[in-house]
């Protein structure tokens, strides 16, 4: 008999993931990197909670994802969940770093390409999360392309997110994603939200407003063969959002600011979303929490739409 997947990777259940395996019910993925690289304690593990809660409030379990003591956690305990907020250190991991995080013993928080390796180990096809990586501005230049885009063409996770983050190039990252042949679903709008904006004046490839034919299409693309997974974009709630034409200044000085002061690689991301948190008095932050929740009870409507179907 062949070992599955989840036989032989290094996995580890927390008591609530394992109970509902056992009992079928439907489980949503959340990616760690907002807790360990997003926020600063105590928010971030506050934030985390709040996010749990609504998948669980939306009728599924959440299962956070990271990287400890050598072992893959899907689903963290509240002790668990505490450390790794608490945590220095903390490796930022892709498809690149999870296995020498795993050989080395160290801690990671999982980023959305690593997030869906662990979930489909683990047998969750839906991870609910703020934004994808996606094709950095100038990347002509830097070949600055996050792994997220790729991981979405080979992983088969449906995915949730309030679209590609604004301070990307995203008529580039669309046409990766095309290229790839990665589906782009917007829900209930036609065009392709922009994280902190629901509009960011591109047409979305695909609409579907109902959580059974996003479910029907993730076990459809199964049927066909076909590899990868999806990208729900979900724009986040009106009375949230910081509409384009206010934030498109705000992240123009913070790109100018980067440039200015060499930042790149890894570090470009956390440089810009600072600025940006600073120019805007905390409100980017304020509305990334709320895009996060909104995408987490989406998440859940799916996954519970493909239990039902199953």
């Amino acid at each position: 008999m062949t070992a599955s997947l989840s036989d032989t990777a290094p996995l580890a259940f927390s008591a609530e993931v394992a109970e509902a395996r056992a009992a079928n019910h439907p489980i949503v993925a959340l990616e760690s990197t907002i807790i360990t690289h997003g926020m600063p304690w105590p928010q971030n593990v506050e934030t985390a909670r709040l996010v749990e809660d609504d998948l669980r409030t939306a009728g599924a379990v959440p299962a956070t994802i990271a990287v400890m003591g050598g072992r893959i956690h899907i689903g963290l305990e509240a002790h668990e969940l505490d450390a790794l907020g608490q945590a220095s250190d903390v490796m930022k991991l892709s498809r690149a770093d999870l296995a020498a995080c795993l050989a080395t013993g160290r801690t990671g928080a999982t980023t959305v390409a690593a997030t869906m390796i662990c979930a489909h180990l683990a047998g969750i096809a839906v991870f609910a999360t703020g934004g994808i990586g996606g094709v950095h501005r100038g990347a002509e230049h830097s070949f600055d392309i996050s792994a997220d885009l790729h991981e979405l063409a080979q992983t088969p996770v449906t995915v949730v997110a309030a679209g590609a983050k604004a301070i990307l190039d995203l008529p580039k990252t669309l046409e990766v994603l095309e290229t790839l042949g990665v589906p782009v679903i917007a829900h209930e709008q036609d065009d392709l939200p922009a994280f902190w904006s629901r509009a960011s004046g591109l047409a979305a490839p695909l609409r579907m407003d109902d959580p059974a034919q996003i479910a029907a299409a993730h076990r459809m693309r199964a049927r066909l063969g076909l590899a990868g997974g999806q990208l729900v974009v979900n724009p986040i709630p009106p009375e949230d959002e910081i509409p384009r034409a206010q934030i498109q200044p705000v992240i123009d000085a913070a790109l100018a600011e980067a440039a200015a002061q060499g930042v790149s690689a890894k570090e470009v991301t956390p440089f810009l979303l600072a600025r940006i948190f600073d120019q805007t008095e905390g409100r980017s932050l304020t509305a990334n929490i709320a895009l996060v929740r909104n995408n987490a009870r989406l998440a859940a409507r799916i996954a519970r739409a493909l239990q039902d179907s199953a």
